[in-house]
């Protein structure tokens, strides 16, 4: 997700009668930004319908923690994987399905507890949310066996999707119409920040006092963000209308899932092999475990500034940057597969790697809300669904190849298999853009 340090606007002009109808038109978005909810009318906060600039940024920041909490727990355990199989005296393929079962987890809850929380209030249900992350993190710290540990990993993951649809829709409303993409962009921003900062601290705690305390960190994160929303957000009432059944209704368009397909193979490359990333870099690359969090911070920058890149181009046309993005990730990973073994060159075709995957995001979220303007809520957590369900395929898939002795290259090549479907999937989401009488690569 892209970083974004604009201001934070305020809304304070009036709302006309069409806002609070919940038979509005929703138009197509596109953006610099994967703006989840930007298709959704704003309503008034209970209680507040003003808000100070202060106070609008005081809410979206304490949101935006949340996502910084959710970075470092999804992203930190792929660079310790060597201290958690020793832990766990398991072999480096089940050591990858801890990694993709939070994927998992992410994948089952991000739609149910969306859709659970479509009528409720939605301050109350993040901080629900929230503590549901909390408690499973506690849970995994102290799973005594690898299967616990399983169930605990999938159990973290179950909030991720649905804490991001349902932050992103109270920092959308706060903003007000015209500027919600401004103020999505801090609250997801933190899972950014988090690949940059917070991975290769808490992948350097994990390597000096134990992996485990990553669970720990993430969970404390979690608690000051719980006690940030509590005290700083406003509590907003979901918009008039809105239920389960619409929110199903509007999901029901094949390009949708057309779109969802592409997303999980445009990402399942890079989670191929960054879910090995530490076995890559210590065992194929020859450098020393102590320069990992180094290691995992290029990547993160290059994620960063990917998202950069995605936005500026998805400005111009959204399936033509996924096009060009999944076609530089095939050709990275065809040359991470050649070279990875170059202890100096390894970290630049990551940092390439991550840039190339990372510059996917905004045009693949943009795109799903174009294709579903009815089902925002939904459309919103099928992003964070299809991108942990291609690290779950990634990881597992990188995990069979290296157990069946192809070696530490093999997750490369299947990445590059992926991204090369994903480049025949996007000509044929193209091709029914045409049928609908679209610009091909809008």
């Amino acid at each position: 997700m892209a970083t974004h340090t604009a201001e934070i606007p305020v809304r304070t002009e009036q709302r006309s009668p069409a806002e609070h109808d919940h038979h509005t038109h929703y138009a197509p978005v596109s953006g610099p930004l994967a703006t989840v909810t930007a298709a959704i009318p704003v309503v008034p906060t209970h209680g507040r319908p003003n808000m100070t600039r202060s106070q609008v940024a005081l809410a979206i920041l304490a949101l935006s923690i949340g996502g910084f909490a959710i970075g470092v727990t999804e992203f930190a355990i792929m660079g310790l994987q060597l201290e958690a199989i020793a832990d766990l005296g398991v072999t480096e393929a089940q050591g990858g399905t801890l990694v993709a079962m939070y994927a998992f987890g992410v994948v089952v809850g991000a739609p149910i507890l969306s859709l659970l929380g479509a009528k409720r209030e939605r301050r109350s249900y993040g901080l629900f949310l929230l503590a549901l992350f909390i408690a499973a993190h506690i849970f995994s710290f102290f799973a005594p066996t690898y299967e616990t540990m399983l169930i605990g990993r999938f159990l973290s993951g179950m909030p991720h999707g649905a804490y991001f649809a349902c932050a992103a829709l109270m920092a959308a409303h706060m903003a007000g119409p015209g500027k919600r993409a401004r103020a999505i962009a801090v609250v997801l921003s933190g899972i950014a920040i988090a690949n940059v900062a917070g991975v290769p601290v808490v992948t350097w705690v994990g390597q000096e006092f134990g992996w485990r305390w990553m669970y720990m960190i993430a969970a404390a994160l979690a608690l000051v963000t719980w006690f940030a929303v509590a005290t700083f957000a406003p509590r907003m009432e979901a918009p008039e209308g809105a239920s389960v059944r619409s929110e199903i209704r509007g999901a029901l368009t094949w390009r949708l899932w057309v779109g969802v397909i592409l997303a999980v193979f445009g990402f399942c490359g890079m989670f191929a092999v960054y879910s090995y990333i530490s076995h890559i870099t210590v065992r194929l690359a020859g450098i020393d475990a102590q320069y990992l969090p180094y290691v995992v911070a290029i990547f993160g920058l290059g994620m960063v500034i990917g998202n950069f890149i995605g936005g500026y181009f998805t400005d111009k046309s959204v399936l033509g940057t996924v096009l060009g993005a999944a076609l530089a990730v095939a050709v990275l990973m065809l040359a991470f597969s050649a070279f990875a073994h170059i202890w100096w060159l390894m970290p630049i075709l990551l940092f390439l790697s991550g840039l190339a995957a990372s510059s996917l995001g905004p045009a693949m979220q943009t795109h799903l809300i174009d294709m579903a303007p009815n089902a925002p809520q939904l459309a919103a957590s099928f992003q964070h669904a299809a991108f942990n369900g291609s690290n779950a395929i990634g990881a597992l898939l990188g995990g069979w190849v290296i157990a069946a002795g192809w070696g530490l290259r093999a997750p490369s090549m299947v990445g590059a298999a992926a991204a090369v479907l994903g480049v025949l999937i996007t000509l044929y989401a193209m091709y029914l853009n045409r049928r609908h009488g679209e610009p091909a690569t809008s």
